[in-house]
């Protein structure tokens, strides 16, 4: 392929859904055009950002744990870079033999363990076919079925339900979508179904106000929320973000919907300020309880635009919803 083919592929018809393409890409041209495809795997793993945080983790509270007590090496808190300690006092002779003792433990380690010791890493212990893996991901709408998170801002992984080792099949009904911080917690010793929590997020409870609002009032929406205008706003644009399913309080709501309200009221606040440049701040109100003033018994979070000089003195904010005690 000639460079105005290749420019012309990379540039507008390379349709990417992750970030493997270009990245293997570079691996060859900067490597003459040809690279074993182990080392065009590290390189993928080195740009995986979810891979990195996993390895950060294991960094900090395992093996960096263990070497800091051993006061062999310190971290910085502020650059997060760890230092060896007296390495300025080793020769190069020196450095040179550490490096080789520590290839020759690593080496009788692996040696003596095999590689079943990454086997909580290695995909081809339980082999998924890249076709089931779209028909999993794509069921579950390319979202974790445990906490929610886009496959655009994680990557996700197809997680056997009842683990291989305790008898799982491979039959699609024993596949579920997990991002990879989810998938990692659970380990293969767990064989909770999480599909039922995304199921749950159908539940709607008739005459209920919110489970029925007519489509007509909804201002914006994603998979697990939706946006209205206040009936009664207290301000220009008051708007109500509501999740989906029936459920009465913020605190019985799930991490997947937590995930689609923060991101539905953060979007709807950019709209906000750019069609209203008076606007300068926000109230973001919750009503949990008849106690506290709740009278719709679906959850639903107030975004309350905010303007200078709207009220004389806005000092305590939500403090004042209990009268005379807002001031400090």
């Amino acid at each position: 392929m000639q460079y105005k083919e290749l420019a012309e592929f990379i540039e507008v018809k390379m349709r990417m859904s992750h970030i493997y393409q270009p990245v293997m890409l570079m691996n060859l041209l900067e490597n003459d055009g040809r690279c074993h495809e182990n080392n065009i795997a590290k390189e993928l793993v080195s740009h995986d950002q979810s891979q990195i945080e996993y390895y950060t983790n294991i960094t900090n509270n395992m093996v960096g744990k263990v070497l800091r007590s051993h006061d062999i090496v310190s971290r910085n808190k502020t650059t997060k870079e760890y230092s060896l300690a007296d390495y300025e006092s080793l020769t190069l002779p020196e450095r040179e033999h550490l490096i080789e003792l520590c290839k020759r433990r690593l080496s009788e380690f692996i040696e003596g363990r095999g590689e079943a010791i990454f086997d909580h890493r290695r995909k081809s212990s339980g082999y998924i076919s890249g076709t089931i893996k779209y028909e999993i991901l794509k069921r579950a709408k390319f979202r974790c079925e445990l906490c929610g998170i886009s496959a655009d801002n994680k990557a996700l992984e197809v997680d056997h339900i009842v683990p291989r080792n305790h008898g799982g099949s491979d039959d699609e009904s024993n596949f579920q979508a997990l991002c990879y911080s989810c998938n990692a917690m659970k380990r293969d010793r767990d064989d909770t179904d999480f599909r039922d929590v995304k199921a749950s997020y159908g539940h709607r409870k008739k005459g209920c106000l919110f489970c029925e609002v007519t489509k007509e009032k909804v201002v914006d929406e994603n998979e697990l929320a939706y946006v209205i205008k206040d009936g009664f706003p207290v301000t220009e644009h008051h708007t109500l973000v509501i999740p989906k399913r029936h459920v009465e309080t913020y605190f019985e709501l799930g991490q997947a919907e937590v995930n689609a309200i923060n991101q539905i009221l953060q979007k709807t606040r950019d709209e906000i300020q750019k069609i209203d440049s008076k606007v300068s701040g926000f109230n973001i109100g919750i009503n949990t309880g008849e106690s506290a003033g709740q009278t719709v018994f679906h959850c639903h979070i107030h975004l309350i635009p905010r303007r200078d000089g709207d009220v004389e003195n806005p000092r305590g904010g939500v403090r004042h919803v209990i009268h005379e005690k807002g001031s400090y």
